[in-house]
């Protein structure tokens, strides 16, 4: 089974937003994926009661994350994708020590970068692969990169911190989506909302396969 933990410190950064978005183009009857708000505010699961569905199913704030991830196991889940609230609490700390995979969502952004790395120093601690997701970025121009986002990539490099090659862009595709109940790719399959977040869950199943490879050696993997 394998656990995508979404942390931040920073509020606003779009970890309840990703993780709706991927747990809906990951569900499938062959992925069979459960969602853990872990959120006071509790945005995830705002979002479930809109959808109106258990696919995927949710969770909101379990009392005892591990037992709930062996039960979660034991019941054929796939894929876990938890939503974690924007501080360095032991409910984050709780949910990174069982991830497979932590993924920090920043918005291209002074503050933003800067509490990236709370979170990374956590994952690191806990010897837990991460890769940090820009999110909310201006759009690009003729495939090139805005300088806002360009500079935020170098600041996480020179931090040494992995960061997928992509960026998921300001769109109303995923708010609307949202608004709906539904993920941006079930919202309009042909967006390019759509298709950056399919290329999100390939980097994504591409890092948790080398994952796999690496078990047991200490390894971290960048989306």
């Amino acid at each position: 089974m394998n656990v995508l933990v979404f942390a931040s410190r920073k509020g606003g950064s779009g970890k309840s937003t990703l993780a709706a978005h991927l747990a809906t183009y990951i569900a499938t009857p062959e992925r069979k994926t459960l969602l853990i708000d872990s959120d006071p505010q509790g945005s995830l699961s705002f979002w479930h009661r809109i959808r109106g569905t258990e696919n995927p199913a949710l969770k909101h704030n379990p009392r005892d994350l591990a037992q709930t991830l062996k039960t979660a196991e034991k019941e054929g889940y796939q894929w876990v994708l938890i939503d974690t609230p924007p501080n360095k609490s032991p409910v984050v700390v709780e949910a990174i020590r069982h991830a497979t995979l932590v993924i920090i969502p920043t918005r291209p952004s002074l503050f933003d970068i800067a509490a990236v790395q709370d979170t990374v120093a956590i994952a690191r601690e806990l010897r837990k692969p991460y890769a940090a997701v820009i999110n909310g970025a201006p759009a690009k121009r003729h495939g090139e990169e805005a300088a806002i986002v360009a500079d935020a990539r170098g600041a996480l490099n020179a931090l040494k911190v992995p960061v997928w090659a992509g960026q998921i862009t300001h769109r109303a595709d995923f708010s609307m989506a949202l608004a709906e109940g539904e993920g941006a790719e079930e919202f309009d399959p042909g967006s390019f909302a759509a298709d950056e977040l399919g290329r999100l869950w390939t980097a994504i199943d591409r890092s948790i396969k080398a994952v796999e490879s690496y078990k047991g050696r200490g390894t971290r993997s960048a989306a």
